[in-house]
């Protein structure tokens, strides 16, 4: 277990796996209803886009006593075969912007909960993408004010606290708006973190948490209006279910760093939380390593692109990853992996990049310009052109993103 491959991109992507595998939900929920889960049957509702995941490991431990289950996910991340026979019914939805398929499985989520029957205890499982996947629109609203909403956040690259706080004004579940569809029942919330810093306020636009902060940004007057009236309503008195982080960001560097120590890697693992623009955060890393010492470096966060009109095929961390190529071009011994913890990257099926000094080369040999690709929000074309994009497939767990790199010693080179 200690040896990783002797392929420099293989030991980046062993690494990745090892992060992955500390922090996938069905494992993460596993522990945590082994340490304590009351006696006697359950309702389970799991939403997220690692939903299917922490419902597989609530089924482990539960058994029988699953006496009935929701499962709301994006689509193409559940398998419904896996379900036929359980009394769990699975409902694929739409993210990263909310469609009608969201608002379904928000009514679908009411007519859940209120089938349940008084005094049977529901487990309650949260993951990222919660957000889009899930909605019941505050009285007034339309789906096109929801969609328009979303679509001018994603444009301006807003980080997602701040998305999920303009949600909460949106909505008549988020805030903690869905502790009133659950009654006297008891709940208990189970979370696999997506957000900075780990609020469960945050995560899922705080589905349990009764929270009314404002953003703290400027906002368009129509979108600032519909916000206030939603805060304004927002439910504040009721406190919050027992609630419990499963996964989270730092879990998920703390498993990387000690598989890279197992196989006698010198670790420089980078504190403080990785945000704001892809491009320069890329750029400015790629910089960083140029002068860094030998060794594995890790970084965790989450950055944001602001599209342009017509934006092109990618992600954060395909953008990132570019950036980063863009800036160690031409030099030996410099590999960096830069991924979504989910599998998916913007509005992409890839996970992100794993690039080298030869990636700037082979995007343009493949006929792809970089520059061009990064003005255009349109890394993942050049990636592709390059042979350097990664892909995983749903990966069971969502705790934001990871950036792994690994410079040789001179000796080498």
């Amino acid at each position: 277990m200690s040896e990783l491959p002797k392929q420099p991109r293989s030991r980046l992507l062993a690494l990745l796996d090892a992060a992955l595998a500390r922090v996938g939900g069905r494992a993460a929920v596993r522990r945590a209803l082994r340490n304590h889960r009351a006696a006697g049957p359950h309702a389970v509702l799991a939403v997220g886009k690692a939903a299917e995941a922490m419902l597989e490991g609530a089924l482990d431990v539960l058994g029988a006593d699953l006496a009935t289950g929701l499962l709301v996910t994006k689509a193409g991340h559940v398998d419904e075969r896996r379900w036929r026979g359980t009394p769990v019914r699975v409902i694929e939805s739409a993210h990263p912007l909310p469609d009608e398929r969201s608002l379904a499985a928000g009514r679908a989520m009411l007519e859940f909960l209120g089938g349940v029957p008084a005094g049977l205890p529901v487990l309650v499982l949260v993951s990222g993408g919660a957000s889009a996947l899930v909605e019941v629109l505050r009285p007034g609203l339309t789906l096109e004010d929801l969609q328009r909403a979303n679509a001018w956040m994603l444009a301006n690259g807003l980080p997602i606290g701040e998305m999920n706080r303009i949600r909460r004004g949106l909505s008549a579940v988020k805030a903690g708006g869905l502790l009133a569809y659950l009654g006297e029942r008891p709940v208990r919330g189970l979370l696999i973190s997506d957000v900075p810093g780990d609020e469960p306020a945050v995560i899922g636009s705080g589905l349990l948490v009764p929270y009314a902060a404002a953003p703290s940004i400027a906002l368009p007057d129509w979108l600032a209006r519909m916000v206030q009236a939603g805060l304004a309503t927002a439910p504040t008195a009721d406190a919050a279910p027992p609630l419990e982080l499963v996964a989270t960001l730092d879990d998920a560097l703390a498993a990387a760093a000690e598989r890279a120590r197992a196989a006698g890697e010198q670790v420089h693992h980078h504190p403080g939380f990785l945000e704001g623009d892809a491009g320069e955060q890329g750029a400015a890393i790629g910089e960083f390593l140029l002068g860094a010492s030998p060794g594995v470096h890790l970084w965790g966060g989450e950055t944001t692109v602001r599209l342009p009109p017509d934006p092109g095929r990618g992600g954060r961390n395909q953008h990132l990853a570019l950036a980063l190529a863009g800036r160690i071009a031409g030099h030996d011994g410099l590999w960096c992996l830069a991924a979504g913890t989910d599998g998916t990257d913007g509005p992409t099926e890839d996970a992100g990049g794993l690039v080298d000094g030869g990636t700037w080369q082979r995007a343009r040999e493949g006929g792809c310009d970089p520059d061009a690709a990064l003005r255009a929000a349109d890394a993942g074309t050049a990636l592709e052109a390059a042979g350097d994009l990664v892909n995983t497939g749903p990966t069971g767990t969502n705790v934001m993103d990871l950036v792994i790199a690994l410079k040789a010693p001179e000796r080498q080179r």
